[in-house]
């Protein structure tokens, strides 16, 4: 997303209310908060990634400066609001080119999502085991 002028990368949104801010531009924060804090959180999804690939995005150098403009996210005034932190992972992985030319293929996407899935149930299989049991 830039703002006004061509290829201008917008600068991280400020959390602290400015003295100086009308209640449309604070509007305007809110909604463009929302918005990345949404994109940010379907990176999460293997097969959103994929989808983005097969469509390009990942090849356009403008998209590409978005991506980098959102590691902002990983700071933990931003990190906070995200409810799936693997979201921030696959944003470390879409900084590296071979990534994005790999997620592209079908079966790496799937190979992608099923380590997830094996990650989040061995994960929980862990946590199972450490839980004292119901009575």
């Amino acid at each position: 997303m830039s703002s006004g002028s061509k290829g201008r990368i917008l600068k991280p949104l400020p959390m602290k209310k400015s003295t100086m801010a009308t209640p449309e531009s604070e509007a305007n924060l809110k909604l463009r908060f929302q918005i990345e804090l949404e994109f940010v959180q379907c990176l999460a999804n293997p097969k959103y990634i994929h989808f983005l690939a097969q469509r390009g995005y990942f090849e356009e150098p403008t998209f590409i400066k978005y991506l980098k403009y959102l590691e902002y996210w990983k700071e933990p005034e931003y990190a906070r609001f995200l409810k799936y932190p693997t979201s921030l992972y696959f944003l470390d992985l879409l900084q590296h080119s071979e990534f994005r030319k790999e997620i592209v293929n079908a079966r790496c996407a799937k190979f992608v999502e099923d380590q997830q899935l094996l990650h989040w149930l061995k994960k929980k299989k862990c946590v199972n085991v450490n839980d004292p049991p119901n009575q």
